[in-house]
């Protein structure tokens, strides 16, 4: 109780952020979610009731605007990959300071889903390993994608920001938002987070 009241101690002191609400386990979280409709939800994994996996998936399936932001000890966590598969922006470790704390939250908010990019692609990198390959519709989507697509795909999975794969493609920033906004919904899901997850699994980027 008390690091979560410390979180929202920290977040209402910081400018453009205000904490509409909190719970004590998951079960209330995904109830305060569809009472409160937040931008952006911190999801601490280990919960009674009804662990943060769960809470994210419900939030998630009830078509929520909120972003889920986990909250972990450790950067290779097991269960933050399930997270993410079950439809997490991201995570954040909770020694992060109050800038990062708030700055994650933002960044989330934004529709910028991959935080940390270093550590979170590490994390996707190995635990891919341990996921189930996606189902043959799933991979078969990857055709829709034009060849352009296909490698913006692989550089938001890679952790790149949208400027860098600008830079990096040679293009506008607004033509790689129109590309990831393409990719994500040719291949039906919700993220850039998503996406990065989805090329994994799908082989695109190589693990290692």
């Amino acid at each position: 109780m008390m690091v979560r009241e410390g979180f929202s101690v920290l977040l209402n002191a910081m400018p453009g952020i205000e904490v509409v609400g909190e719970a004590v386990d998951g079960r209330q979280a995904v109830e305060r979610v569809a009472a409160l409709a937040p931008d952006v939800v911190l999801m601490d994994i280990r919960m009674p009731e009804m662990n943060g996996i769960e809470a994210t998936r419900e939030i998630v399936a009830a078509d929520a605007e909120a972003k889920v932001l986990v909250l972990t000890t450790f950067d290779l966590d097991e269960y933050v990959y399930q997270a993410l598969r079950a439809g997490a922006s991201g995570f954040l470790l909770k020694d992060a300071s109050a800038r990062q704390l708030a700055e994650g939250v933002r960044v989330v908010a934004s529709g910028e889903a991959l935080l940390a990019p270093t550590v979170t692609r590490r994390l996707i990198t190995e635990f891919s390993k341990l996921a189930q390959a996606p189902k043959a519709p799933a991979l078969a989507r990857i055709g829709d994608l034009t060849e352009r697509e296909t490698e913006v795909l692989v550089l938001v999975a890679q952790g790149l920001s949208n400027a860098e794969i600008a830079a990096h493609l040679v293009v506008a920033e607004s033509t790689v938002k129109t590309h990831v906004s393409r990719v994500l919904v040719k291949l039906g899901l919700r993220d850039r987070t998503q996406a990065a997850v989805f090329a994994y699994e799908a082989r695109l980027v190589t693990p290692g």
